[in-house]
């Protein structure tokens, strides 16, 4: 099957599961979920990653994966109206990108490598995330101590690559 017909054929799945859901609400009113406006978001990249998938196309699931992480913080940040911390929450975007690349491994058979890169991702983000939220006052349990995660960061950057395969 190419390419163009893979993609109306998952496009029309996609379709055709989101009239269903639609359908079965208006018949079954308890089924109603009370969204806010960042599930738009969260659905966006949900129906990009289930696009890709029913597709072929497994590298969709970074973009899928950094919009989907984006809404799950607009989200967090609507419901606490914590806004804010928008400041230092931008550093987690690298991590999204490494959850999906793992993601995109995981659909496209390439789980080694990927689990690698997208680990290295995810760890520089979560230490930028907690570097960034000391720095700026939003995060606190670190207190002074922030500077040690950049010391450990750098180390690790040093000896990583001692302990690759070749």
């Amino acid at each position: 099957m190419n390419r163009g017909r893979r993609s109306s054929l998952g496009f029309g799945v996609v379709l055709i599961l989101l009239g269903a859901w639609f359908l079965v609400v208006q018949f079954i009113p308890a089924l109603r979920i009370q969204f806010s406006w960042p599930w738009i978001i969260i659905g966006v990249g949900g129906i990009m990653l289930l696009i890709g998938a029913l597709t072929g196309v497994p590298d969709m699931a970074v973009p899928a994966c950094i919009i989907g992480g984006i809404g799950g913080l607009l989200y967090w940040q609507n419901y606490t109206g914590h806004w804010e911390s928008w400041a230092y929450a931008w550093s987690l975007i690298p991590g999204f990108v490494g959850v999906g690349i793992i993601v995109a491994g995981l659909l496209g058979g390439k789980l080694r490598k990927s689990l690698r890169e997208g680990l290295n991702l995810i760890v520089i983000s979560l230490v930028l995330f907690l570097v960034f939220g000391a720095f700026l006052g939003g995060l606190t349990p670190l207190g002074d101590y922030w500077p040690v995660l950049l010391i450990l960061l750098g180390l690790w950057t040093l000896i990583r690559p001692m302990f690759r395969s070749k």
